[in-house]
């Protein structure tokens, strides 16, 4: 290496040492411009509702079936051949109404024939009658023997007799000629009929048609026998009801119906027992067999505080809320929680009545940390107070 490329080396590194300063300082300076230009976190934005204290009931929510009030199945009380049907199938029917005639031809026979030996019996009373009180008027005078005064007196009591006995197969056939006129038992609904015109039936053995009572109507169900003392209580105040609906209805849809039937024993195995309800059903939309929702009301907790469901929260250790406090900072609460009213829930323990709970925002919450409260929200959630079925069920 000659001099002048060392010279020209030398010049190189004062250079670059220049270079590579003004290169940290601008990257340097840079960074604390940006540090000094992020701005602070502004607070999360939440809807808060004021927790709400009322009178709510205790309530057990059980799954029934409903059963027909009253079923029938006709069947004849005589044999013969079905001649008329006087009804459809699935006809609302009337207790009397005529259903079905049997051929009433044979039986108007036997009542024409019974009417007739009827009328020979009373002939034969009325002779034995008029014999016997002839001998009366003279056997003091020894005109007849004994024995002949005795034999008239025993042929009155034969016709006698034999002439009830004629008057009782009168009856009997009247009877039957009219059980060839089959009439519904009961007001309710027919199902489809099991034998038609031609059909020759048999005494108390062919089923003609099954009858259905629909209203009112009855909603079976069970209890644990845990739950039985305090239904027992209930139902001797005679104030146990129950809130029954379809699995479809809305819960303001349920109708209230009475218990009037508790079962006298403990179902073995299940542990259960079974209970029903009669409900008013004028307009059928519940029918036997249908499963249904049914909501034994117990008793009614008194200022129960009530906050909305979707503002609970679940973690590891269990359900909890935001509760922001008068100074707008949140505070983590867990709570326990009870039953469920409409779309509200019980807190039996956490929170207090007209406290503030987060409804919607708490993914951007930190505990001991500030929120803003949105104002365009309201403070006060919709209770069950504005729930129809809720205040049925409190009223209940």
């Amino acid at each position: 290496m000659n001099q002048t490329q060392s010279t020209r080396q030398l010049l190189y590194v004062p250079i670059l040492f220049a270079v590579a300063l003004a290169l940290h300082l601008l990257t340097t300076g840079c960074s604390k411009s940006n540090v000094q230009a992020a701005p602070a976190m502004p607070a999360p934005l939440v809807t808060v509702v004021n927790a709400t204290a009322q009178d709510v009931p205790k309530y057990l929510d059980e799954i029934g079936r409903n059963a027909a009030f009253e079923s029938v199945t006709v069947t004849p009380q005589l044999a013969g051949r079905i001649v008329e049907r006087r009804f459809s199938d699935g006809e609302n029917l009337h207790k009397g109404q005529l259903l079905f005639v049997i051929d009433p031809r044979p039986y108007k026979a036997q009542l024409d024939s019974a009417k007739a030996t009827l009328a020979q019996r009373r002939a034969a009373l009325d002779l034995a009658r008029i014999q016997f009180a002839r001998d009366e008027e003279i056997i003091g005078t020894r005109a007849i023997s004994k024995q002949d005064y005795d034999t008239k007196k025993n042929a009155v009591d034969v016709n006698q007799a034999l002439a009830e006995a004629a008057e009782a197969a009168l009856e009997m056939a009247k009877l039957n000629l009219e059980y060839c006129y089959i009439h519904s038992p009961i007001d309710g609904r027919a199902g489809a009929r099991l034998v038609d015109i031609g059909n020759v039936v048999q005494a108390n053995s062919t089923a003609l048609l099954s009858i259905q009572r629909l209203d009112p109507i009855y909603a079976t169900f069970t209890v644990t026998e845990s739950d039985l003392p305090e239904v027992q209580r209930q139902m001797s105040r005679g104030l146990l009801k129950a809130s029954v609906r379809l699995p479809s209805d809305a819960e303001d849809a349920a109708k209230s119906g009475r218990i009037e039937f508790l079962d006298n024993s403990v179902q073995n195995g299940s542990g259960t027992v079974n209970l029903r309800a009669t409900l008013n059903n004028p307009d059928r939309h519940f029918w036997p067999g249908q499963f249904v929702n049914v909501r034994l009301v117990l008793n009614t907790a008194k200022q129960a505080v009530l906050i909305p469901n979707e503002a609970t929260q679940i973690s590891q250790q269990g359900p909890f809320v935001y509760v922001v406090k008068p100074d707008d900072t949140a505070e983590l609460r867990p709570v326990k929680l009870g039953q469920r009213q409409g779309k509200d829930v019980v807190v039996t323990e956490g929170v207090a009545p007209n406290e503030r709970i987060v409804l919607a925002g708490q993914m951007l919450v930190r505990p001991g940390a500030k929120v803003r409260v949105d104002p365009n929200a309201p403070s006060v959630a919709p209770s069950n107070a504005d729930n129809p079925s809720a205040k049925k069920a409190g009223q209940s």
